[in-house]
C-alpha cells in the first residue's frame, strides 16, 4: 500500500506537471508566433501569436484570419499568480465580453463571472470538485 502511494505521489509531482506545461519557460518575456500552411495553397500564414510575460503568464493572445486579426484577448493576474481577468476583443479591437475569476485559497478556481462590454453582470459560473 505505501508503495502505491509513493508511486502515484512521483507521478503527481514528476509526470504530469510536464504534461501540462503549456508555457514557455524562461525569465524573459516572449511572443510565440504559429504559422499555418493549407496544404491546398502551399501559402503560409501568421495563424496565432500569444506572448507570455517574464513570470511565463500568458497577457495577450491574437488569433489571426486571411484577412487579418479574427480576435483578441488579454489576461491580467494577481499577486498569487491567478488569472482574474480575461478582455476578449473583435476583429476590430473592440470589446465583446470580459471574465473575471474568484478562486479559493488554495489556488483552485472558485467563481467565473461573465460581463458585457458595457460592465454589466451576464451570467456567472461556479466551479464544484468532488474529491473521490
Amino acid at each position: 500500500m505505501m508503495k502505491r502511494i509513493l508511486s502515484l505521489t512521483l507521478l503527481v509531482l514528476f509526470i504530469v506537471p510536464a504534461f501540462a506545461q503549456n508555457k514557455p519557460t524562461t525569465s524573459k518575456a516572449v511572443t510565440v508566433k504559429e504559422w499555418k500552411t493549407p496544404a491546398s495553397t502551399g501559402v503560409r500564414f501568421l495563424d496565432e501569436q500569444t506572448k507570455y510575460n517574464a513570470k511565463g503568464q500568458k497577457v495577450e493572445c491574437i488569433e489571426y484570419a486571411n484577412y487579418g486579426q479574427k480576435s483578441r484577448i488579454t489576461y491580467e493576474y494577481d499577486d498569487k499568480g491567478n488569472c482574474i481577468k480575461h478582455v476578449v476583443y473583435d476583429s476590430k479591437n473592440k470589446v465583446v465580453r470580459i471574465r473575471k475569476f474568484e478562486y479559493y485559497e488554495d489556488g483552485s478556481k472558485k467563481r467565473q463571472l461573465n460581463y458585457a462590454p458595457s460592465g454589466k453582470l451576464v451570467s456567472t459560473r461556479e466551479f464544484e470538485y468532488i474529491f473521490e
